[in-house]
């Protein structure tokens, strides 16, 4: 029997259904209960999506993942898959480590260290806090004053969880669609604005600590590798009007054509190295190579599911669907029960 953590995540209605559809043995757990080492007694897996912006998931998620482990218990995601999730300090060392092609990051948990470094680099620098997703809590840092300030407040009062980016991004999707859905979702926006859901708004400060990346200009685009066990699947972002990021843009290219074969077969590598279960890759060009951006584990699955199809880990191209949700229970089945055949 698996268990399955349901009241979060956007893969969790999928698999239950895939479980009810396949006569797969299931229970449904609460990861949030302080008995869930019992409620996991007995089951050979454990599924749960646990999101970055969810401030109490935050606070123990890979802890309890470490703690299913030790009971044996086959856990998506895994540790080893997530304990860098929304981390990006920590994927600055573990990518590093393992000489994967990350484009160059400075991290500095000194404020004069980090003054020394801006007197001497040049610019523009892409500034970032550790966590967000969808371009969130990203800036093009376009001068060394402008990255000083940052400094100064990075290691005095710090950075809390903005708010206004959240009602940007919603306008921003609103002038790009035109649709009655988005402009309901400005409104949405602005009551977040001033009553902020309560697992964002007990987010900690962030403070101490100063990131950058090299600016990579030039790039009217990115491209998102997703590599999921033996699979990997692919879509061309394109970068926002008057902006320099793909990331949430919602401007995608399906064909398969338009994705570099190198950086498929860089993300079946490192995904490899790393031992993850899922792993999802950004690549911007530099002009000679490909260069990772960043990882996660976790990513919006309906956005994929408009992939024609998927490579091997040989590189051979498969015309076939693509569920992510699906590849992920199929993969922890196939180690926990020896192999079972599902349908999508």
């Amino acid at each position: 029997m698996i268990a399955i953590h349901a009241k979060s995540g956007q893969f969790s209605p999928e698999w239950i259904e895939l479980c009810n559809r396949n006569g797969i043995p299931y229970k449904v757990v609460d990861c949030f209960s302080s008995d869930i080492i019992e409620q996991l007694r007995g089951c050979r897996g454990l599924l749960w999506h646990w999101r970055h912006n969810d401030h109490y998931a935050q606070l123990f998620a890979r802890q309890l993942i470490a703690s299913a482990e030790e009971l044996g218990i086959l856990v998506f995601p895994s540790h080893a898959t997530s304990w860098h999730y929304d981390d990006k300090l920590g994927q600055k060392y573990l990518l590093e480590a393992c000489n994967a092609p990350l484009i160059p990051t400075y991290a500095f948990f000194d404020r004069q260290r980090a003054m020394d470094w801006i007197a001497e680099t040049e610019f523009p620098k892409v500034w970032k806090l550790r966590g967000g997703a969808g371009s969130q809590n990203v800036r093009l840092v376009r001068s060394a004053p402008e990255a000083r300030k940052l400094v100064y407040r990075a290691f005095g009062p710090g950075f809390r969880n903005p708010r206004l980016q959240p009602l940007q991004e919603r306008i921003w999707h609103f002038r790009r669609d035109r649709s009655l859905r988005s402009l309901l979702d400005i409104g949405r926006g602005v009551g977040r604005v001033i009553f902020p859901h309560g697992k964002n708004a007990r987010s900690p400060i962030q403070k101490d600590y100063i990131y950058f990346q090299d600016f990579v200009p030039n790039n009217s685009f990115d491209i998102r590798i997703i590599v999921i066990g033996a699979r990997a699947f692919a879509i061309k972002r394109l970068v926002r009007k008057g902006d320099f990021r793909a990331s949430g843009s919602g401007s995608i290219v399906y064909d398969p054509v338009e994705i570099p074969m190198e950086c498929v077969a860089t993300s079946f590598r490192i995904s490899s190295r790393l031992r993850a279960q899922s792993c999802a890759f950004d690549f911007v060009y530099d002009g000679s190579r490909w260069l990772i951006v960043e990882i996660s584990y976790a990513f919006t699955a309906d956005a994929y599911k408009r992939c024609p199809g998927y490579w091997d880990d040989t590189l051979n191209w498969h015309a076939a669907p693509v569920t992510p949700e699906l590849f992920m229970l199929q993969d922890l089945l196939d180690t926990v029960q020896s192999g079972i055949h599902m349908h999508a």
